[in-house]
């Protein structure tokens, strides 16, 4: 047997029993979610748990066995594989290229804002549909129940909030409202300031700043630095799949090379 079949016959091992506790890991979500949230991730994790059974199994037995069929549907799955890992990697980097938080004087935060993120990803938080099921996520996350341990304005002003915290547990600076606690601001916003979001904030806690466009926009800074860890991580995946990729294609021809030979060998050819 060429080494390039032996490479594969233990990569696609490997890979088929890491599938068995993604799957039933996607079941345990299934059973045991609490919110629609975890609950929505029941099915990407258990799709993804059997498409990578099936392909480590058409791998394993087409290495081990010689089967040209299930070796040239590997091929073409994993060929699609790599491109769209590859197109989705350049185009996280394109949509997460803009987008920053601002400093906030006197303040240990930063303050984020919608329109400085791309267009692509503000149509994403602006559409109602979308935007309901995060902030159902939020909320049910408790992404503010942290804040409840700045006991003062002077302590909360130095916090290292999170984006989501800056943008969606508080009103925005320029509002001029009063600290009463982390969650609870009170007052009126002076005349001159315009920002719609000091009429969305709300001190009901299910409520707070979830509609605001400073929510919106830390759920993009968190996408942004999120995106670019999975970029990161694509990016490592893709060497080792084209790694995969290449042995695959020698060990096909390491396949085809000993059919003719034994053709040869028996008088056939």
């Amino acid at each position: 047997m060429a080494f390039s079949n032996v490479v594969m016959i233990v990569l696609n091992f490997l890979s088929m029993i890491l599938s068995l506790p993604i799957i039933a890991f996607g079941v345990w979500l299934a059973k045991k979610g609490d919110t629609e949230c975890v609950r929505f991730l029941q099915w990407p994790i258990i799709v993804l748990g059997v498409f990578v059974l099936v392909l480590s199994l058409s791998g394993l037995i087409g290495s081990w066995c010689g089967n040209r069929v299930l070796m040239y549907s590997y091929l073409f799955i994993m060929f699609l594989l790599i491109l769209l890992l590859f197109v989705f990697t350049i185009f996280a980097f394109v949509v997460t290229n803009s987008g920053a938080g601002k400093t906030v004087s006197g303040k240990g935060y930063k303050e984020y804002r919608l329109g400085d993120y791309s267009n692509w990803l503000q149509k994403r938080v602006d559409n109602p549909k979308y935007w309901s099921k995060i902030k159902s996520c939020l909320v049910d996350g408790k992404v503010c129940s942290d804040l409840t341990k700045y006991t003062s304005a002077a302590s909360f002003s130095k916090a290292p909030l999170t984006p989501l915290e800056s943008g969606c547990c508080k009103p925005p600076t320029e509002c001029g409202f009063t600290f009463d606690n982390a969650t609870t601001w009170v007052g009126k916003p002076p005349s001159t300031v315009s920002n719609i979001d000091c009429g969305q904030w709300s001190n009901i806690q299910t409520k707070l700043c979830f509609d605001c466009s400073t929510c919106r926009a830390g759920v993009l800074q968190n996408v942004k630095s999120n995106w670019r860890r999975v970029a990161v991580v694509n990016i490592i995946v893709l060497v080792f799949i084209i790694f995969v990729y290449s042995c695959g294609c020698c060990a096909l021809k390491a396949s085809r090379r000993e059919r003719a030979n034994h053709k040869y060998r028996y008088g056939y050819a």
